[in-house]
């Protein structure tokens, strides 16, 4: 619960209260406008939606300058230039996320792992040899830290999460269940004479650096002589794979079900959609756009291009959307021509 005026101050936002005492308003969560309660905070990004929320039953309402209403409002209004992001900012300010503490005694923690003494281990848990787990940090029902893993301040590890000795999480981390992190690569050298394959040793590592998270049942690969890299703020979906040696920029969004094959690299800024296929050695620039299930050839090069790059090879959409237009243009030629000779 927070009064109204101290999250204003919090969110840096303009205050319009018109009734009431701001002080002794407080707000409790944050909803949508349908299921708002009276103590709960709503916001609205357009007229319709204003119109909506002003007449909900929420306690405050946040919304931009353009989309105040003509006459004087009832309801106390939160003013912003980005209503969505303050909205989102206002929701982890109003998180309540009790966060267990302690070791439980079904834990298995050994006794040269160090863990700082405001961290948690959940039951059925492993810490092997030598890792480390910072403070505030979280690690849940049957995860597996590996030994040599080092985990930053206030991560949060959920559930049957396995990370494999040697990798690095940075400060506020958050790695969903079933994530694996840190297996080894793909790597494996054909030998002519016999036509079997040989595994190359996979003697990198992952690295995770801050404020990244990472969704349930995703892979990461440690590199195969150097390391894997996972950039500030990056925020993977559920169910993707990432190869040995990938090098992912600071804040790139990866939906799920996308597959990076080793040795890529990906600029800062980046998204890429859901099914994406990048083959290996390839370089996504900065600020890329890929659409859902584009495709990219291994080693080639992508630049921004203001726009969404599409389809497989990846090109831009415009192109590929003239090409489909060439081919229903065609197709309706040849069925004309078919018919008339019928």
């Amino acid at each position: 619960m927070i009064p109204l005026k101290q999250l204003a101050e919090l969110l840096e936002l303009e205050l319009r209260c018109a009734s009431g005492d701001p002080e002794t308003i407080a707000v409790v969560s944050v909803s949508s406008i349908a299921a708002a309660q009276p103590d709960s905070l709503v916001f609205a990004t357009d007229s319709a939606s204003a119109a909506a929320a002003l007449s909900s039953n929420a306690a405050a309402v946040l919304l931009s300058n353009q989309h105040l209403p003509k006459q004087a409002a009832r309801k106390p209004l939160l003013l912003s230039a980005n209503p969505k992001l303050d909205f989102a900012r206002a929701a982890n300010l109003l998180r309540r996320e009790e966060r267990p503490s302690g070791i439980h005694p079904a834990s298995v923690v050994d006794a040269t792992a160090s863990l700082a003494t405001t961290a948690s281990v959940a039951a059925c848990a492993v810490i092997a040899a030598g890792a480390v787990v910072g403070e505030r940090t979280v690690i849940g029902e049957g995860a597996v830290i590996g030994a040599g893993v080092t985990i930053g301040a206030d991560c949060r590890i959920y559930p049957r999460v396995v990370l494999y000795p040697g990798t690095q999480l940075g400060d506020r981390v958050i790695v969903h269940a079933g994530a694996v992190l840190g297996s080894d690569g793909y790597g494996y050298v054909r030998d002519p004479a016999t036509g079997e394959y040989l595994q190359f040793p996979q003697q990198g590592k992952l690295i995770i650096e801050d404020d990244v998270e990472i969704g349930a049942n995703t892979t990461i690969d440690r590199g195969a002589l150097d390391a894997t890299v996972i950039g500030r703020g990056a925020k993977l979906d559920n169910l993707i794979h990432l190869g040995h040696n990938v090098i992912i920029g600071e804040n790139v969004l990866i939906a799920a079900q996308t597959g990076i094959s080793g040795s890529t690299t990906i600029g800062k800024n980046a998204i890429i959609g859901g099914q994406v296929g990048v083959g290996d050695h390839a370089h996504i620039g900065e600020n890329v756009i890929l659409g859902s299930q584009a495709g990219v050839l291994p080693g080639k090069k992508l630049r921004a291009t203001g726009g969404i790059l599409w389809g497989t090879p990846a090109q831009p959409l415009q192109h590929i959307l003239k090409e489909l237009g060439l081919l229903r243009r065609l197709r309706r030629a040849s069925q004309q021509e078919a018919d008339g000779e019928s």
